[in-house]
């Protein structure tokens, strides 16, 4: 059998440019359902508890167990498994994939059992390393909601594997949907238990619970689709096979370099945890609306190059990857760069849509808006970084991006704690604006990474970039279509009814679209293309 590093001829032809624009759009298509649910989910959870001392303790535990599963889950798996895996299908070595498959999910599975044991034993010493601010009551709930979560992310942990299995046969749209489930019995667990006169510590044990039981759908909702593409699948602990041995060295790296870079997050919400009430879970809603855009765009992107970069064949790797970064690159530029001007500029509007409703208040919204302009400074260069790191990890080099997200972690824990505990001193504002500090801290931190993974690569592929001129056009007809949807909002004041908020951001969203097929944007014309295809 063949060693995947060695690069033999691949049987099966990688997909075209217009496929890997298809296959993003499922990848999109999935990650917006499941991250409307979200959006559900978190608009339900600020009715039921604003920005309460309660809302700051499920805020963190929520982040503590969830660590498992970034650091095991979709990132890691994408940059080590999906590429040996993707190049034995592309081969046509099912036999040989089943067993890769299966060697991987017995090691998941073991490594992440033990994991969640000392997770839940060690619950408070886990809450008081990652929210050394807490105390008392808001401690003592913490601890109780960080051992009900870890199992749940060991069960979310093995979904990954089945995203990764599902993303290798080009099944994105089912792999990207499951979340749903995992939001929807946290919205029932919510609105069952959340009636009047309801103590907010039980509902928080309750919804913690309830993602227990989401995450057990999500992983149960994939398997048969797992189950029937796999057919040799052979469940083992034998890391002796080539392949196998394949994915565990770059398993190490990847896993290392995603693990520096959720440290960075983690270490955001220890400082928050010093800031005053709200700022935790103030910070987790902000990181909910600015993530959208990363996961809509960038993990779409990046999810649907990463299988054909890696089945590319090793003669013509460099131009394959080159090529399908120039084709990436301006697609993921379309749409982040109108959500990262929304995010600066009309921030307010997205959480007030979002967010306000029972004890979320429209101060509460602009509290958020801050923090969100703080996350519009490296939407850009987050995004751009994730395709840029998918072409070196299809090429099997982890330590590159790992060198350089050490890079970046460094910048965001100094950057961030001067941002965050020193300049609002500095400059004479409240505390609690320390949180937009961390945001924007980690953004100038994104930038200085992606400016690395895009040297480097140049060098190993030659250079693919974004053109100047296209970005300039793209922030050009975002400003113009924040302006005037400002001139229009002055009409009808800073605190506008739900349904006008929602057209103020519609009329963005119409008046960038169409001041980029008046400048001439190709992806502005190829949505309208896209959209005309499928009504025909």
């Amino acid at each position: 059998m063949s060693d995947p590093t060695t690069e033999p001829p691949v049987v099966a032809a990688p997909p075209t440019k217009d496929q890997g624009g298809t296959h993003a759009v499922l990848v999109g298509t999935g990650i917006l359902l499941s991250r409307i649910s979200g959006l559900v989910r978190q608009r339900v959870f600020a009715h039921y508890f604003g920005l309460a001392a309660e809302a700051d303790a499920f805020s963190a535990a929520f982040r503590i167990p969830n660590l498992l599963q970034n650091l095991f889950g979709e990132g890691v798996l994408s940059g080590s498994f999906i590429p040996v895996y993707a190049r034995l299908v592309a081969r046509g070595e099912d036999e040989e994939a089943g067993r890769v498959a299966g060697a991987v999910a017995a090691v998941l599975a073991l490594v992440v059992s033990a994991i969640v044991l000392v997770g839940v034993l060690a619950a408070p010493l886990l809450t008081d390393l990652l929210a050394a601010g807490f105390e008392g009551p808001k401690r003592d709930l913490t601890v109780r909601i960080v051992r009900i979560l870890f199992p749940g992310a060991g069960l979310l942990v093995l979904s990954a594997w089945c995203l990764g299995v599902l993303n290798s046969h080009r099944r994105f749209l089912l792999s990207y949907t499951a979340p749903v489930l995992w939001n929807a019995a946290m919205i029932v667990a919510l609105v069952w238990r959340g009636g009047q006169g309801v103590r907010l510590d039980r509902l928080a044990i309750a919804l913690a619970w309830a993602s227990v039981v989401g995450s057990a759908l999500q992983l149960l909702v994939q398997l048969p689709g797992v189950l029937a593409l796999v057919r040799h699948l052979r469940l083992s602990l034998d890391w002796s096979r080539p392949t196998v041995r394949a994915v565990t060295r770059a398993f190490g790296g990847v896993f290392i370099g995603r693990g520096v870079v959720q440290i960075s997050a983690y270490v955001d919400a220890l400082i928050a945890s010093f800031l005053p009430t709200g700022a935790v879970t103030a910070l987790t809603n902000a990181q909910t609306l600015s993530l959208l855009p990363v996961s809509l765009f960038g993990v779409a992107v990046s999810a649907a190059e990463l299988p054909a970069m890696a089945a590319a064949h090793e003669n013509d790797r460099a131009g394959v990857l080159r090529r399908r970064l120039e084709a990436g690159l301006p697609r993921l530029a379309f749409f982040v760069v109108p959500s990262a001007v929304a995010l600066l500029l009309l921030g307010d509007l997205l959480a007030l849509i979002v967010f306000r409703t029972g004890r979320f208040t429209d101060a509460d919204a602009r509290y958020v808006w801050g923090i969100l302009a703080g996350s519009a400074v490296g939407l850009l260069a987050a995004t751009m970084g994730r395709l840029y790191a998918s072409a070196f990890y299809a090429r099997g080099d982890t330590r590159t991006p790992l060198r350089f997200a050490l890079v970046r972690v460094a910048l965001t824990v100094l950057l961030g704690w001067f941002a965050a505990m020193v300049l609002p001193g500095m400059l004479g504002v409240h505390p609690r604006w320390g949180a937009a500090g961390l945001t924007a801290s980690a953004g100038v931190a994104a930038w200085m990474e992606y400016a690395l993974l895009r040297r480097s690569s140049a060098r190993d592929i030659g250079d693919a970039r974004l053109p100047a001129g296209r970005l300039a056009r793209l922030y050009a007809a975002a400003t113009i279509a924040a302006g005037v949807t400002w001139l229009v909002r002055s009409r009808v004041g800073t605190s506008p009814p739900l349904a006008v908020a929602v057209a103020l951001v519609a009329l963005y969203c119409a008046l960038y679209g169409a001041a980029t097929l008046a400048m001439r944007v190709p992806e502005a014309r190829a949505v309208i293309n896209r959209v005309a295809r499928r009504r025909v």
